[in-house]
C-alpha cells in the first residue's frame, strides 16, 4: 500500500497539499495501523487516509474553536486510531469477532476415556467417601 500526497489531497478535497508534510503523515500514519495489523492489508488505506487527514487538517492541534456564536469541538488532536477504525483494520485483515480455540490434540482419538474399563485402577473406596 503506497499512499501518496496526491491521494490525501483527493481525501481532503483541496487542490494543493504540502507534499512533504502529506507524505510524513502518511508514513506516520501506516506506522501506526501497522501497530495494529501487519502487514497491512490494501483496504486498510481508508483508514490511513482518515488518520493522516484529520492530523493534517488540523496542523495546530485545536481541540475547539470558537467564531461568533458557532463552536466547532474535536474530541482529539494530532495523529491518532479511533477505537472505530482499529476495529475495522482488525475485521479487515480478519482478525476481529469471537472465535474458537480446540484444545484437543490432533492425535486425540475420539473414543471416550471414561468411566474406565478397568475398575481395579480406581476402586470405589477412592472415588466416593461414606464417612467411614
Amino acid at each position: 500500500m503506497a499512499l501518496t500526497a496526491v491521494d490525501l489531497a483527493l481525501y481532503l478535497g483541496v487542490e494543493e497539499i504540502h507534499a512533504e508534510r502529506a507524505d510524513l503523515l502518511l508514513s506516520q500514519a501506516t506506522v501506526l495501523a501497522e501497530s495494529v495489523v501487519k502487514p497491512l492489508p490494501a483496504a486498510a488505506s481508508a483508514i490511513v487516509l482518515a488518520m493522516a487527514g484529520r492530523a493534517y487538517a488540523n496542523p495546530q492541534g485545536v481541540s475547539s474553536e470558537t467564531v461568533g456564536p458557532y463552536t466547532v469541538s474535536r474530541p482529539q488532536a494530532g495523529l491518532y486510531m479511533t477505537k472505530a477504525e482499529t476495529a475495522a483494520l482488525k475485521r479487515i485483515a480478519g482478525r476481529g469477532g469471537a472465535f474458537t480455540i480446540d484444545p484437543t490434540p490432533a492425535d486425540a482419538s475420539p473414543a471416550a476415556t471414561w468411566p474406565l474399563e478397568d475398575a481395579d485402577l480406581w476402586p470405589e473406596s477412592r472415588l466416593w467417601s461414606d464417612g467411614e
